[in-house]
Formats: C-alpha cells, structure tokens, sequence
C-alpha cells in the first residue's frame, strides 16, 4: 500500500490514556491468571520436548523407531524448521487480527502435532508431526510474548517476561521425571511409554485452551487498530477486576498518548520500521537470539545423546540427570529477574550471556580432556544454564519491548525464527553427527562457538542495547499510529 493510501485509512486523531492505566495497576489476581493460562504453555513445551530428548536413545532402539545419532538431530531441527516457519506466518497474523485469537489457534495446532506424535511409525512421520508441533510452538511465541508484555505493569515487566518464557523448564523437570516413568520396561513396554508421554502432553494442551478463556485481548492493540470503544471496555472491564482483587481504590492515571488508529499497517509500513527506523535495535536483537539459540539446541536437543554414549548412563536413567538440569534452568529467571528491573537490562543481559559463556567454554575443555563424570558433567551444565536460561528469556523480553506496538509479534517472530534458523535449526543436527563420530575435542569446539557467541551477544547489549526497566513500552518505542 503507498503512502498516500496508508494516510487514507487513518482515522482522526484520538488521545487515549489505555496504556497509563495499564501500567499503574498493583498487581493482581487478574495478572496471575493472564500469567498461567499463556505461560504455563512453555512449561507444557517443556515437558513434552524434555520426553523427546530424554527418549532419544530408546527411539534408537529396533523395537522402538531404530533412529540413529543424526536421526534424533534430525527430528529437532524439524521442530525448529516448523516453529520457524509457524513464528513467520502467525506472527504477521498476530499483528492484524489481535493476540487473542491467534494464541487460540496456535495452541490448537500445537496440541494436534503432539497428539499425532503419539502414533508415529517411522522417523519421517514422526519429523512431519514435530514440523506441526513446531508451527504451533512458534506462533505461540509471538501472540504469547505480546500479548503478556502488553497486559502486565511496566515496572514489572522484565522479571515476569523472564519468569514465563523460564517455565518452559519447569515442564522439563517435570517432564524428566516422567521419562524414568515411561522408559521403565516394568512399566511400560518399550513401544508404548513414549507414545504416552505425547498422549498425556495433548491432554494437557487441552485442559489450558479452557483457560484461556478468561484472558481478555490487548486494550493496546484495539486502540491502536481503531476500535478504541472496544479497548476502552476491555481497560475498565480489567480494572474492574484488579480493584475487586485487591480491594483497593485505583489511582488517577498518569499520561496520555495522541494516536491515528488504522485498521491494518501494511507490510511496507512494518518493514521499514523494523529495519530502517530500529535498525541497530534489529541487530541486537537479532545476535541475542540467534546466540542463545545455538547454545541451548546444541546441547539440550542431544543432552541424552552424550550422557548415553560418553558416560554410558542407561536410557531409562537419562531423566535422573535432566531433573538437576531443569531445576537451574527455572531458577535462574527466578532469582536473576528481578534484577532485570532494578539493576537494568544491559548490565545484566551482560552477565547473563557473558558467564553462561565462560563457563560453558570451560566445561567443554573438561569434557574433551576426559576428567568430567556423569554427575559432574551434569552440575556443570545445571550452573551454565542458571545463567544462560535468564539470557535465553532477556532476549524474548527484549524483541518484545523495543519494538512499536503494531509490529511488536511480527519482531519477535521474525527474530525468533531468524536467530533459531541462524543459531538453532543446524545446531542438534551437527551436534548429532559431532557425537555419533565420537570426538570429544569435535564436540569441544562447537561447544567454542556457542560460547564466544553468547559473550559477544552480551558486550553488544551493554553496548547498544535499551534502557526499558521501568519505562512504558509506549516510551521504549512510540506507536506507529502516534501523531508526530
């Protein structure tokens, strides 16, 4: 659309004070709820992702699949092809038709590829039904991350954006326990436990779809979009339910913002924005992500691979290790979140990445010289993604934030699927060929590179990242729509 014809749709400026008022709430059951019924979907990813990593060497099993090393690396990058691809398309779709209606479907279709996972054959069916899992979990990414950005209070943005996008591994720790579980040959047989932990995760995928009923779409976003009526029923319906929560009186907002709604912003109008008016902040972004998506596919996707064929930990033994790995994992964001919104996004998006970087170089030289053991090996990485789990989730936190409101789910899926097709699709499949050669010192130096990567992702952000503790999302980067 031209110029002249995007003018044309805008409608007469309007003053609204939808974003003030949101950002002055207390907290609130209301904002507990909106918290579990979206973020409690990275703790399902979590889980059902843990059992296909976990399951990796019974899937090699000839009573099983009989995949091979490159075959499990196989199957994770065609998660991530999948949640590249799902990122894209729903992301774009996010943006012009709102964030509620999106995370229905993407859940939806996220639940269908675990549920089909369940009865898969062969590697290549089972491939096409973790590329479906995929394109769910990747427009999740984007309708999710959005729209929990836009409904919480801007002082404690950061330490919630870092708790839910850490989730993911409370479902891991779950989900390791579950493997001890079903790779038990006592319990189940060899065939069938694996198939029930995809079975148990799309019934739990349909249990939260209940719940998100109750998450009402962004007041940002319809404002923004022209249906500022709208917006302005759902603020007060929001604020009618936080003041029942606390019981307490609100206080006047603060602020108001000169916008020109329109009802759709071309592809044009989203680009140039993205990659002309922020472009170092696209840069950045793009580094954050892509740096933390090698690191974190690299090593989680094959995590059983290497207990099993260095250490010699039997299959069924595998999710024993994973529990310590997923408990650092999520407490990480927890006890690092905080911080994010006091100390400051730069500084601590530098330690984060800087120290999960070191010390991942570190570990890997361990590794390769022969002195780790099993349990050593894993304390090591239960320290290095204490860390890098706060990175991984400061770089989601920072795709949504410094972006304007009306492309702010196009940025972080096209971030997201850039930096994991850059970082993380390749990444299990080397790993797994890396690992089925058997050289430690092979494996070493893509551990190298992971590590330098994640430390210059971190000087870059000290260096040209964001301020945004604190600060209304509308002051990290003004509207499109706002009046100049």
């Amino acid at each position: 659309m031209t110029a002249r014809g995007q003018a044309d749709q805008r409608a007469a400026a309007v003053e609204i004070d939808i974003p003030a008022r949101m950002d002055r709430l207390p907290w609130s059951r209301f904002h507990l709820l909106v918290v579990l019924a979206l973020g409690v979907t990275w703790a399902l990813d979590g889980l059902e992702v843990t059992i296909i990593g976990g399951l990796g060497p019974r899937l090699q099993d000839k009573a099983t699949l009989g995949l091979s090393e490159a075959d499990i690396g196989a199957l994770a990058s065609a998660y991530l092809i999948g949640a590249v691809g799902g990122a894209l398309g729903f992301g774009w779709l996010t943006d012009r038709y709102g964030r509620r209606l999106i995370f229905f479907v993407t859940l939806g279709i996220y639940v269908a590829g675990v549920l089909f996972s369940a009865f898969a054959w062969d590697f290549w069916s089972l491939a096409a039904f973790r590329l479906l899992t995929g394109i769910g979990i990747g427009g999740e990414y984007a309708a999710v991350n959005s729209a929990i950005d836009e409904l919480m209070p801007a002082r404690l943005r950061g330490r919630i954006a870092l708790i839910v996008n850490g989730s993911f591994w409370a479902g891991a720790a779950v989900g390791s326990v579950a493997t001890i579980v079903l790779l038990d040959p006592a319990i189940f047989g060899l065939d069938v436990g694996w198939r029930l932990g995809f079975g148990v995760g799309a019934a739990l995928g349909l249990m939260i779809l209940l719940t998100r009923r109750f998450v009402p779409e962004s007041p940002r976003w319809l404002a923004s979009h022209d249906r500022i009526a709208e917006g302005e029923a759902v603020m007060a319906e929001i604020e009618r339910r936080v003041q029942q929560d606390t019981g307490e009186r609100l206080p006047p907002a603060e602020g108001r913002l000169t916008i020109h709604p329109q009802r759709h912003f071309g592809l044009g109008v989203i680009f140039r924005a993205m990659f002309r008016q922020y472009r170092s902040r696209s840069l950045l972004v793009l580094l954050l992500m892509a740096a933390q998506a090698f690191l974190y596919n690299a090593i989680f996707f094959t995590y059983g691979l290497v207990l099993a064929r260095f250490y010699g930990v039997p299959p069924a033994h595998v999710g024993l290790y994973l529990i310590p790995f997923a408990i650092g994992n999520v407490l990480g964001p927890i006890v690092l979140g905080p911080f994010f919104d006091s100390v400051g996004r730069r500084k601590m998006i530098l330690l984060s990445y800087g120290l999960a970087g070191v010390l991942l170089l570190g570990t890997g030289w361990l590794f390769a010289v022969g002195v780790l053991t099993a349990v050593t090996q894993t304390a090591a990485w239960c320290v290095i993604f204490f860390f890098a789990s706060a990175a991984a989730s400061a770089a989601y936190l920072t795709a949504s934030e410094v972006f304007p409101l009306e492309v702010r789910a196009l940025a972080i899926a096209a971030f997201y699927a850039l930096g994991t097709a850059i970082g993380g699709v390749l990444a299990p499949y080397l790993f797994g060929l890396l690992i089925g050669a058997g050289d430690p010192w092979a494996i070493f130096w893509g551990y190298a590179g992971a590590a330098v990567l994640m430390i210059v992702a971190g000087v870059a952000a000290l260096l040209y990242g964001v301020d945004a503790e604190g600060r209304s999302l509308e002051e990290v980067a003004a509207p499109l729509s706002q009046a100049a």
